[in-house]
């Protein structure tokens, strides 16, 4: 019987997921878009990117706090709740604005862009906490030994719907209204938030933690010097997120400029990366298991500077869908690897916190290479044109990418 059938708190979770990444795809789209039609400024355009993920600078290391110290499943049902009224917001947003695309209104783009970003930063906050709750929670609810699997699985369904079907189908509701995709998410995250309230985990015994936010952090801390690995695959996978959020930044540009896509082809291309992820996610395990982790995240290392030559060079969409099916499905794989690696190793009572400081180093340089990559193209586009200011990004990415893949196959060493 599989881990789906026998298991309802992992089947419940598995369901969750699903409804919040499928909303989470469609913002992938709709907040980029919606972005475009307010300007063609690259640099504001990133700043909307940037603003999604920068909570995970900012706000990783309380969340590991928070997560240690509070019931996981009540975070995870506040913070998708919390993005639904937020997502309302945006609703609000658009109907308050003048009549999109902006085209004699330029003394709104300002308000606008500040209110976007503002929306896209509260929900990255949501995001940190539900994520960092959702990801300490797993070793609780399969076993050790399943943990490959149910990652693998979860992580399906979470590319399957946040960038395979999401994208398209908020390609299909911008076309119809702009405002459409959005209210779409609000009610995701109200039904992913009532999959969640019906799990039940078995009590836990809280740590007691000691007086102070940066006495508890130390023992995170302390745990993961102690643990040199997961530090430095922690560094690994910052400098990893740093060169793919500035691919991910100026593909919508790339996509509309040099693609010639509308919104629903940008979705389509989005998705065939996506499949990429739902095939890493479905094969990853047996990848792992036939050529040991260590063999596999050098691999993937290696595989990851494809993706970036390939976009620097091409100007047809699908050769650019191939090359996004590959950076998700080696990106795939590395997780898969990784995180359960974290989730073995660390103990219960630090894994909401070191798991908080890997996603400080891992993922706080995500809105870093996305401001990165819309100041590349701003400084670079009067010199160098349109076209190639909008490649520089991938071009340095991949020449990041071989680095990064070096020190990993001279350093890493996985038990």
């Amino acid at each position: 019987m599989s881990l789906l059938a026998r298991n309802r708190n992992y089947r419940l979770l598995f369901s969750a997921a699903g409804a919040s990444n499928l909303a989470d795809g469609i913002a992938t789209l709709a907040f980029p878009w919606l972005a475009t039609l307010i300007t063609r400024d690259a640099t504001l355009i990133a700043l909307v990117a940037a603003s999604t993920r920068l909570p995970w600078l900012l706000f990783s290391l309380p969340a590991g706090v928070i997560t240690d110290q509070y019931d996981r499943r009540s975070l995870m049902v506040q913070a998708d709740l919390l993005r639904c009224v937020l997502t309302m917001g945006v609703l609000g947003l658009i109907f308050a604005a003048p009549a999109l695309p902006l085209e004699d209104e330029a003394s709104a783009t300002l308000p606008l862009i500040t209110g976007l970003c503002a929306a896209a930063f509260l929900l990255g906050c949501a995001e940190v906490i539900r994520d960092n709750a959702a990801q300490t929670a797993m070793p609780s609810i399969v076993k050790k030994s399943e943990l490959e699997t149910a990652n693998g699985q979860l992580w399906s369904i979470e590319q399957a719907m946040g960038q395979f079907v999401g994208p398209p189908v908020a390609g299909l509701l911008i076309a119809y209204a702009i405002p459409v995709p959005f209210l779409f998410d609000a009610v995701l995250f109200g039904v992913a938030a009532w999959f969640m309230w019906q799990v039940s985990l078995a009590p836990r015994v809280r740590p007691t933690l000691v007086v102070g936010f940066w006495s508890q952090m130390k023992e995170g801390i302390d745990w993961m010097r102690a643990h040199a690995l997961i530090l430095r695959l922690a560094v690994m996978l910052g400098l990893v997120n740093f060169v793919f959020m500035m691919s991910a930044t100026i593909l919508v540009l790339l996509s509309q400029e040099v693609f010639g896509l509308a919104a629903y082809g940008h979705g389509l291309l989005l998705t065939a990366g996506a499949a990429g992820g739902v095939a890493g996610g479905l094969l990853g395990p047996k990848i792992a298991k036939g050529l040991g982790g260590q063999r596999t995240v050098i691999i993937a290392l290696f595989v990851f500077v494809l993706p970036f030559l390939i976009l620097a060079w091409t100007s047809n969409p699908y050769i650019a869908a191939v090359a996004l099916f590959i950076e998700t499905f080696a990106g795939m794989t590395w997780n898969i690897v990784t995180v359960s690696l974290r989730q073995r190793l660390i103990p219960d009572a630090l894994l909401g916190r070191v798991n908080a400081i890997y996603r400080f180093f891992g993922w706080g340089t995500i809105p870093l290479g996305a401001i990165c990559a819309g100041l590349i193209v701003s400084g670079l586009e009067a010199e160098l044109g349109r076209e190639a200011a909008l490649r520089t990004p991938y071009i340095l990415g991949a020449a990041g990418s071989v680095a990064i893949a070096l020190y990993g196959a001279t350093n890493l060493r996985l038990p």
